[in-house]
């Protein structure tokens, strides 16, 4: 925790977890795309192997490659999914520790003007 005055530390912390926010949402679409890659090549190489389509040499192998970069892809981002989501929750029990160490006032403690 630096030193200083702790509502600026809160402010670098929320800017950080919004940078955060946006990585794991990055990773969550590309999971889908993997997962879908993976089930579109799965299912192209099924169809082959079958004889429903035919028998090309260039749609096996492309079939294969992209369940192939499917695994890989998926695999990398759900890693770093649950990276960036072990440091979003240890930054907001950083920012919760920060705020809990303010002296913060009651709005009912404020003296009431009347007219």
């Amino acid at each position: 925790m630096a030193e200083g005055n702790p509502i600026d530390e809160i402010s670098r912390i929320e800017a950080r977890l919004e940078q955060l926010a946006a990585v794991a949402e990055q990773c969550r679409k590309i999971i889908l795309v993997s997962k879908a890659a993976i089930a579109t090549g799965g299912a192209l190489l099924l169809v082959m192997v079958l004889g429903l389509f035919g028998s090309s040499a260039a749609i096996a192998l492309g079939s294969i490659g992209a369940v192939l970069g499917g695994i890989v892809a998926l695999g990398s981002n759900v890693s770093t999914l649950q990276q960036t989501m072990d440091a979003i929750s240890a930054d907001e029990a950083l920012r919760s520790d920060l705020i809990s160490g303010i002296d913060l006032r009651l709005v009912d403690d404020a003296p009431l003007k009347l007219n």
